[in-house]
C-alpha cells in the first residue's frame, strides 16, 4: 500500500489505533450470541443518520473533529432499551464513524479508530443509561446527563491518547486542549436524542425529518463558532506581528511569555476557557511598546530611571488598547495590576515575563542561565513574585525537560542586534538594575 493511500503511522500510535475497533467487535459478538437483537429497519436507518451527522462534521485545528451524532446515540439507546440495551447503541455509533474519506484513501487505521470510538463511547452511553429509560422525566433528564458525560469521557480519552502519540508533548496538554470544547453542546444534544428516541417509539420513520434538522442546524453553530475564534485569531496575530515589525525580540518575547504563563495556568488548574483567556493576555501584555520609542527598547546600555519610567508607560497603554478591542477586552484584567495583590492571572504574567527576560538576551545583556534565572526567581518569591506561580513554573519546565537561557539560546536570537549584548549579572531594569542619570 502506497505512501499516497495510508499515512505512516508509529507502532504503538498504530496499536492504539486498531484498538477500540477491536475491543468494540469483541463485545459486540457475545452480546448477539447472548440475545440481543436490535429491530432491523431501527437499526439501519439510525446507523445512517449517525453516519450522516458524523460526514457533516466541522473540523478542529488539532485535526479533530465534532458533530451532532452523540444525539443519535442517545436515541438509540432509548429506541433499542428493550429489545438490545446495548448492542443496538454499540452498532449505531460504530456506524458512525464509517468515513467516506477514510474508505477512499484506503486509511484503515483511521477508520477503525473511528468505528471503534464512536462505537464504544456509545455503548458507555448506553451503560449509563440503562434503567433509567423508563423512569419519569426528571430522571430521564439526568439519565441523558450522565450518559452524555460517559460518551463524552471515553471519546476524549482514546482521542487524547491518539493525538499525544502522533504529536507528542505530555497527555496532560493534549487533555487540557480538547477539555471544554462542545462540552455543554454535547449534554443539549444528549437530552434532545433522548426525546426524539421517544418520540421515535410513537411516530416512527415520520418524525426522522427532526432528527435531520438539529444535525445540520449543530454543524452551522460549531461552524459559526469556529469562525469567530478564526477572527479572533488573526486580530491577535496581527497585533504581534506589528510587534515583530517594530522589534523582533518582542515579537519572539510575547509568544514565549504566553508559552509559559499556560504552563503555570495549567500546573494551577485553569479551566480551558480561563486558559485561553489567558494565553490571549500574555501575548497582548507587551502590546502597549508600539508607542515606546526603539532608541530605549534597543538601547545598548542600562536605562537611568527616566528612561525607565518611559518604557514603564507602555503597561497601561497595553491595558487601554486591549480594553478598546471588543474581542480582546476580557484580557485586559489579566494585565492590569501589579504586586501579590494583582489578579492570579497577573501574577502569572509576571513570573512568565521575568523567566523569559532573564534566559533571553537583550540589548543590554545576553541570556542567564537557566539556573541562575530559577535562582532568582526563587529569591525573589514571595515578595516580587507569587511563590505558588514560581514553584509552578520551575515543576512543569523539570518535568517537560525544557532548558532555555545562555548555553541554549540559538545564535540568531542575537544576530539582529547592531551591538552585540554584553556578559552580564541579571541586568534587569524591572529588578532594580538601572544606570545612573547623566
Amino acid at each position: 500500500m502506497s505512501s499516497e493511500t495510508e499515512p505512516t503511522f508509529s507502532r504503538a500510535l498504530s496499536a492504539w489505533l486498531t484498538a477500540p475497533f477491536v475491543v468494540a467487535v469483541g463485545v459486540a459478538v457475545p452480546l448477539a450470541l447472548n440475545g440481543e437483537h436490535p429491530a432491523l429497519g431501527s437499526l439501519l436507518l439510525l446507523a445512517a443518520l449517525c453516519t450522516f451527522a458524523e460526514h457533516v462534521i466541522v473540523r478542529l485545528p488539532n485535526g479533530s473533529s465534532v458533530s451532532a451524532s452523540v444525539m443519535i446515540s442517545l436515541a438509540a439507546v432509548f429506541v433499542f432499551r428493550d429489545s438490545a440495551p446495548l448492542l443496538g447503541p454499540l452498532l449505531v455509533g460504530m456506524a458512525g464513524g464509517i468515513y467516506w474519506d477514510h474508505l477512499r484513501r484506503r486509511d484503515w487505521r483511521r477508520l477503525a479508530f473511528n468505528i471503534g470510538t464512536l462505537g464504544l463511547s456509545t455503548l458507555a452511553a448506553a451503560l449509563a443509561l440503562t434503567g433509567g429509560t423508563h423512569a419519569g422525566v426528571l430522571l430521564v433528564l439526568l439519565g441523558a446527563v450522565l450518559a452524555a458525560v460517559a460518551y463524552w469521557l471515553v471519546d476524549i480519552v482514546l482521542l487524547a491518547v491518539a493525538i499525544r502519540l502522533r504529536d507528542g508533548g505530555s497527555l496532560r496538554s493534549q487533555f487540557t486542549e480538547l477539555w471544554g470544547f462542545a462540552d455543554f453542546e454535547i449534554v443539549i444534544f444528549a437530552v434532545l436524542g433522548v426525546f426524539l428516541g421517544q418520540l421515535y417509539e410513537v411516530h416512527g420513520v415520520l418524525i426522522v425529518v427532526l432528527f435531520i434538522t438539529p444535525i445540520l442546524a449543530a454543524r452551522q453553530a460549531f461552524a459559526s463558532y469556529l469562525a469567530v475564534n478564526e477572527q479572533h485569531e488573526a486580530t491577535l496575530a496581527v497585533l504581534v506581528h506589528a510587534l515583530e515589525a517594530k522589534d523582533p525580540y518582542t515579537g519572539g518575547h510575547v509568544a514565549r511569555v504566553a508559552q509559559f504563563s499556560t504552563y503555570i495556568a495549567a500546573e494551577l488548574g485553569f479551566s480551558p476557557g480561563r486558559l485561553r483567556r489567558l494565553h490571549d493576555a500574555a501575548l497582548m501584555h507587551d502590546i502597549g511598546k508600539l508607542t515606546v520609542p526603539n532608541r530605549l527598547l534597543n538601547k545598548p546600555g542600562r536605562l537611568t530611571p527616566s528612561e525607565y519610567e518611559q518604557v514603564r508607560r507602555h503597561e497601561p497603554i497595553s491595558v487601554q488598547l486591549v480594553r478598546q478591542i471588543e474581542a480582546l477586552a476580557p484580557c485586559a484584567a489579566a494585565i492590569d495590576g501589579e504586586g501579590l495583590d494583582a489578579p492570579l492571572e497577573s501574577r502569572i504574567i509576571h513570573v512568565a515575563d521575568a523567566f523569559d527576560a532573564m534566559t533571553s538576551s537583550r540589548a543590554y545583556r545576553r541570556a542567564m542561565a537557566q539556573e541562575d534565572a530559577v535562582a532568582e526567581l526563587q529569591r525573589h518569591a514571595g515578595r516580587q513574585f507569587d511563590a505558588d506561580c514560581v514553584g509552578a513554573l520551575l515543576r512543569v519546565l523539570e518535568r517537560r525537560g525544557e532548558r532555555y537561557g545562555a548555553g541554549v539560546e540559538a545564535v540568531a536570537a542575537i544576530a539582529h542586534f547592531k551591538v552585540p549584548p554584553p556578559v552580564v549579572g541579571v541586568g534587569s531594569a524591572g529588578l532594580g538594575d538601572l544606570a545612573p542619570e547623566s
